[in-house]
């Protein structure tokens, strides 16, 4: 993170800051927030917290730079493939703090989040004018789009694969309006619905979609 170890410590803690990039927006991130990081971790030492199932997140460093791991039961197979809702999501998401930390954008997060079943290759084509997808693992990428705006795709099947499956999209833009938004997401719909079946995008005004 280009973020020294107590700022970076604050964006693991605090509800927030953890506003501006942990999960997507629907109605209920807040109350999801509250539960996971502040109601069910356990401080566990400095800059550590862990939860009931064994797991924990650290955060170590210095003062112009950190780095934040989260460590989880393996299944016990060396290189196993198996999908695990939990480990990709955790991917995701701190390739959204360290996108915040390296860009820092100015504003308010909002988020639109694109599900639906399509292949790895048809989801990475929907960004247009950004740099080069990056990965994190087999089943999460991430770019930026050429206003800006952070794309991530996680799927549940190795984004290489050929066969469609599961997709998930979630795009954070900062600092818009409600009109520059609502033109965000009509953008995206439109590129999203063609692409995907059972294409569905979810904004703050959405209960939680169906994982």
């Amino acid at each position: 993170m280009a973020a020294g170890r107590d700022e970076t410590w604050e964006a693991v803690t605090q509800p927030a800051v953890l506003r501006q990039w942990f999960g997507w927006d629907y109605d209920g991130l807040d109350a999801e927030i509250q539960q996971i990081f502040v109601d069910q971790a356990t401080f566990l030492a400095p800059e550590q917290m862990g939860w009931a199932d064994g797991s924990y997140l650290e955060v170590t460093g210095d003062d112009d730079h950190a780095t934040v791991r989260v460590i989880r039961e393996g299944s016990g197979s060396a290189g196993t493939e198996r999908f695990d809702a939990i480990e990709e999501g955790w991917r995701a998401f701190l390739v959204q703090l360290r996108f915040l930390f390296d860009r820092r954008p100015a504003g308010r997060r909002r988020t639109l989040y694109l599900t639906g079943e399509t292949t790895g290759r048809q989801a990475l084509a929907l960004v247009e004018g950004g740099g080069e997808w990056q990965r994190s693992g087999p089943r999460v990428a991430w770019a930026v789009d050429g206003d800006g705006h952070l794309v991530v795709v996680a799927g549940r099947l190795p984004l290489d694969d050929r066969d469609a499956g599961r997709m998930e999209v979630t795009v954070s833009a900062y600092g818009l309006d409600d009109a520059a938004f609502e033109t965000l997401r009509e953008t995206w719909t439109k590129r999203w619905a063609p692409a995907a079946a059972d294409a569905d995008v979810t904004t703050a005004a959405d209960s939680a979609p169906e994982s």
